[in-house]
């Protein structure tokens, strides 16, 4: 019996998962890890969400299969979004679908358009399904370094010109998921006139598009550009915006063949999400607003904790200016380690979970994601555990240099 499958075959071992077993034996031994590996929001979602919910379910149709689209007031609440955030105006019969959260839509999008052999461009480091959803459709990658924007369009169009064939599709993901980078309207319209030129796909990973700390500069949506909706696809996600990381509400926004594309792939897989999810997404994105930004304040004020206290323990760390993330520098001393031995020596001497960044991409190496979810009082006692192993480790160094 056959028991070697071509597409499961083609996916490489799970990194974070040498991290996880650690993770996962410590606890078993009674150890307190302050985890910032997964970015899974732990704050509650709001009361007038859940209220909605649970108000919903109560009625006698409820529990009947719902729409895989998305229904008709979710849907108008998301084209309402567009244009309420962006100043953009989309039709919620062709432009908008829900998905199942941001990462259900990449993968689908890749079932739907790509056919075996297609190239498609993807940022490293990236969040792994940018990479993957397209890997298990047959496609072949070109990996993109993006160490910054500027490198990534560079680099992009040295890609293009020595791709065989020509690329189907490029993905953008800013705010970044790891590294916390965002961009600006001008740097979109280079990405559209490149694919314009190239006759190429945009798909672009919004999900942090309310994720961010400087309130004069929100990050913009590529349809704001200019013919970006002739040839872009752009996923959001309510999770972190609104505290529902298990709800598994997204949609997708843009193009009407995508829009197309991949509401015919939905339809053969799924019946939607619960329609009580449903409408109270919709609830979310129509309702007050402080919620939102409340949640924002609660990420930001993390994120100030985080780095003074690193800074305090001896680990310089940038600041970022959006996501729930902070993409850090190995300390100097740890950097021969590797990010993913660097992970498991802070997980198993201080008692602090990571991500190795070298599981985002060979070009994530040399640094680790930090996801702010846990609390302040959290985040500090981790900046003292990490003060006490940066300094045995310096403390080591010296003493095997003095040998």
């Amino acid at each position: 019996m056959k028991t070697e499958f071509h597409r499961i075959s083609r996916l490489p071992p799970y990194i974070f998962e040498q991290v996880n077993r650690l993770k996962a034996e410590a606890r078993a031994r009674g150890e307190d890890i302050i985890d910032f590996g997964m970015g899974n929001p732990d704050m509650p979602t709001p009361s007038h969400i859940v209220d909605k919910l649970v108000e919903t379910a109560r009625g006698p149709r409820a529990n009947r299969y719902s729409a895989s689209r998305g229904i008709k007031g979710l849907r108008k609440a998301m084209s309402a979004y567009y244009l309420r955030r962006f100043g953009v105006q989309l039709d919620p019969e062709t432009e908008v679908i829900a998905t199942l959260g941001s990462k259900e839509g990449f993968a689908n999008i890749a079932q739907a358009i790509t056919a075996p052999g297609d190239v498609v461009l993807v940022p490293n480091p990236a969040y792994p399904i940018h990479a993957f959803g397209f890997i298990l459709a047959g496609a072949a990658i070109r990996h993109v370094p993006a160490t910054s924007p500027d490198e990534f369009l560079n680099r992009a169009a040295t890609a293009i010109k020595h791709s065989q064939p020509s690329p189907l599709a490029m993905v953008v993901n800013y705010p970044s998921n790891p590294t916390a980078q965002v961009v600006g309207l001008d740097f979109y319209r280079e990405v559209v006139a490149l694919a314009q030129r190239h006759e190429m796909w945009i798909l672009s990973d919004l999900a942090y598009a309310d994720t961010y700390f400087d309130e004069a500069n929100p990050p913009p949506s590529i349809l704001q550009v200019e013919g970006a909706r002739e040839l872009a696809i752009e996923f959001q996600s309510l999770s972190k915006t609104y505290a529902m990381p298990g709800w598994r509400m997204g949609f997708a926004a843009g193009n009407r063949t995508l829009i197309a594309a991949l509401a015919r792939i939905k339809s053969y897989l799924d019946y939607g999400a619960y329609t009580p999810i449903q409408v109270a997404a919709a609830a979310a994105l129509n309702g007050p607003q402080n919620c939102a930004r409340e949640i924002r304040a609660t990420y930001k004020s993390r994120r100030d904790v985080l780095v003074d206290s690193m800074a305090r323990a001896g680990w310089h760390i940038p600041s970022p200016p959006a996501s729930m993330f902070a993409w850090a520098p190995i300390p100097e001393a740890f950097r021969e380690l590797g990010s993913m031995e660097f992970a498991k020596r802070l997980l198993l001497e201080a008692k602090v979970a990571v991500s190795p960044g070298v599981g985002f991409g060979e070009y994530g190496e040399g640094y680790v994601r930090i996801a702010l979810v846990e609390n302040e009082q959290r985040i500090r006692q981790a900046a003292r555990n990490v003060r006490r192993f940066l300094d045995f480790g310096r403390n080591s160094r010296v003493m095997e240099a003095a040998k």
